[in-house]
């Protein structure tokens, strides 16, 4: 090849680079928006394209926050000192089953299968009232279960509960009930024969100042249906007051107040002060549970005629106190607690 061929070639090559940049001038030239395309220059003198352009990314929307899990406590056990632990393991389950049920586990018909799953009569699930209210999902704490009344063949386990509920935004709200379960003897397991959850009704629109001084106080712990109970007005300033005095002392976990408790001292047909809103029942004293046997049983005995001292007509207890008259009592339905009651 000859120097003037080489320069006819050098010659094409420059004006095929030229005509490659004018394409890419001319393609920039079209774009709107001062946006450009992304253009690539062919390897030989052919049409070159460009993509379509891609359109400006948009911001992902924010992803929905995680609803705030619902507590999930274990489920509360009997002791070995219990006089029928199994009774009241029976009837914690049977509360457990009616109040806690995971995403989409509410309703009756779950309910029923939740109970039937115990081996007992799914119709148990027709009478938990407000423990199973209409949420996607709950969970439940037994707080105590203490005895309402253990005969030989039947008994009343009264299961006092804290209740988290799913509402419908997502958030949890708080509550409980006390239950009073009723069972009866059977083989291999003690059934569940009937329930009566309390129910505490409205808050009073005044109630007695007393009332206040209670709820202001630390040192009386107060479970959800005891607490509904004292701000429905119905409990006497005569129950108020001894709380208040024995708080100067003792640190007092109450259990049941007016509502969730038997109406009649159970296997009689004597009314219960309790419904009556002249008792209150304590389970742990300065954190110490009264059924557990290394609690020391001085502390209970000081309890008790501490709450004679408190007006108290009749105290009932694990321990037999001598005194005047019947004011104070010992039998199995009060091995787990404390009872004190008023005649006004």
């Amino acid at each position: 090849m000859t120097n003037a061929d080489d320069g006819r070639t050098a010659g094409r090559r420059d004006v095929l680079r030229a005509g490659a940049a004018a394409l890419v001038l001319g393609a920039a030239g079209c774009t709107s928006g001062g946006k450009q395309p992304v253009v690539a220059a062919s390897s030989d003198a052919g049409p070159t394209t460009a993509p379509p352009a891609t359109p400006s990314a948009t911001p992902s929307a924010t992803p929905p926050a995680a609803p705030t899990p619902l507590p999930n406590p274990p489920l509360w056990q009997p002791g070995p000192s219990e006089v029928q632990p199994d009774v009241k393991r029976r009837a914690v389950e049977l509360v457990a089953a009616l109040g806690a049920w995971p995403p989409g586990g509410q309703g009756a018909a779950a309910a029923r299968a939740r109970v039937a799953a115990l081996g007992l009569p799914p119709g148990l699930a027709d009478q938990a009232g407000p423990l199973a209210p209409a949420a996607p999902e709950a969970s439940l704490e037994v707080i105590d279960a203490q005895y309402g009344g253990i005969l030989a063949d039947s008994a009343s386990v009264l299961v006092v509960c804290r209740q988290w509920t799913r509402q419908p935004d997502g958030s949890v709200a708080a509550g409980g009930a006390t239950v009073d379960v009723r069972l009866s003897r059977a083989a291999p397991r003690w059934t569940v024969t009937e329930l009566h959850p309390g129910e505490p009704g409205p808050p009073a629109a005044a109630p007695s100042p007393a009332v206040a001084q209670v709820l202001a106080q630390s040192r009386i712990e107060l479970p959800p249906e005891a607490l509904a109970d004292l701000r429905s007005g119905t409990v006497h300033d005569s129950v108020l007051h001894a709380m208040l005095q024995l708080a100067g002392t003792y640190t007092l976990s109450v259990s049941v107040v007016r509502t969730g408790h038997p109406l009649d001292v159970f296997g009689t047909t004597r009314p219960s002060d309790h419904p009556l809103g002249r008792a209150f029942d304590v389970w742990r004293i300065d954190g110490r549970a009264v059924v557990d046997p290394s609690t020391p049983r001085q502390l209970v005995e000081s309890f008790m005629r501490d709450a004679a001292a408190a007006g108290s007509y009749n105290v009932g207890g694990p321990v037999a106190i001598p005194g005047p008259g019947n004011q104070f009592f010992t039998d199995d339905t009060h091995h787990d607690h404390v009872h004190v009651g008023f005649t006004s």
